[in-house]
């Protein structure tokens, strides 16, 4: 008896961790691998590799610039680069904040580039895009939180593709009203600033931000905006809200001015973020968008793929398309 038990080739019985009851073999380390939970058949999509998509991804690589779509490991980036469209996220690619869902770096960003507005203005001409949207990292540590890279931006765009329309996707500049002042005095088509979740999950979900100073920033941009610039909002399901509290959610953007909103599914980008609560099916979309349009939102994108730059040149009021 002592020999099996001792023997090199003894099996030994180990009951199952209820940390990975799946019974996942730890590497060497004897750390487990991450295993992705499996999706739902309505969250499958092709993996991106199309001429075009192969064509974006060197020459945007090879000018140096970064899209918030493969830092945000986006589920659309192959349909989406090969439309020929692209989300393009200036300021570099870490982020002084660290949102518990979002797959972008962060830490102490380095990245000061003075002639990035030009080469992203260059990469729309080039792309012939009628619909571009600049986004950001959070800039905390700039005077300005960034605002002075978007104006750059907008300006070089309209230089150099006077026929795009041009969304920004900025943070919340901390409150502070001087930066989306300067942004807003730009007049871009829209401004779009997405609220994520709803207000019980932020300390979570948003450690450093608040949905009712998100919902400010919203309504000051419409304020100062006026009729000229359309603005936007977006939230993920995923994370532990209720229908409700996404309902709720709608409301105080609405009360705020917002007038187009995009809902999508959460996807979980690594071990180290946070996990899917649930998958949403279909049918429930359907429900908050017609929930978000009985509140009074001129236009609404709601599905488990929806994302906040996804399509965006067809979710937006007519009368801006119309402009």
């Amino acid at each position: 008896m002592s020999e099996i038990a001792t023997g090199a080739s003894a099996r030994v019985h180990v009951t199952r961790s209820r940390a990975r009851p799946g019974g996942t073999e730890p590497d060497r380390d004897g750390a487990v691998p991450f295993r992705r939970a499996r999706k739902p058949p309505w969250l499958k999509v092709p993996a991106p590799g199309g001429p075009t998509y192969r064509r974006l991804k060197a020459e945007i690589g090879g000018q140096g610039l970064h899209t918030v779509c493969e830092e945000a490991n986006c589920p659309n980036v192959g349909e989406c680069w090969e439309r020929g469209t692209a989300t393009f996220m200036i300021l570099g690619d870490v982020c002084t904040r660290r949102c518990g869902f979002c797959n972008v770096k962060t830490g102490v960003p380095t990245w000061s580039d003075p002639l990035e507005p030009l080469r992203v203005a260059n990469q729309v001409k080039r792309m012939g895009l009628r619909h571009a949207v600049v986004t950001s990292v959070d800039r905390d540590d700039l005077p300005d939180y960034g605002a002075g890279a978007f104006v750059a931006t907008i300006r070089s765009i309209r230089m150099q593709a006077p026929g795009c329309k041009v969304e920004v996707l900025t943070p919340d500049f901390r409150g502070q009203e001087m930066p989306l002042a300067k942004v807003i005095h730009e007049r871009p088509d829209v401004f779009n600033h997405n609220v994520e979740t709803v207000p019980r999950l932020y300390p979570k979900a948003r450690r450093g931000s608040q949905f009712m100073r998100s919902a400010r920033v919203l309504r000051l941009a419409k304020e100062m905006g006026g009729p000229d610039v359309v603005t936007k909002s977006g939230l993920m399901v995923g994370l532990g809200e209720s229908f409700e509290e996404m309902v709720d959610a709608f409301g105080i953007l609405s009360e705020h001015g917002v007038q187009v909103l995009t809902v999508g599914q959460y996807l979980r980008p690594t071990e180290n973020h946070l996990p899917v609560d649930r998958y949403w099916h279909p049918d429930e979309f359907e429900a908050l968008e017609r929930a978000a349009y009985d509140l009074g939102f001129e236009s609404v994108a709601s599905g488990p793929l929806v994302r906040s730059s996804y399509h965006a040149d067809q979710n937006l009021p007519e009368r801006a398309v119309a402009g």
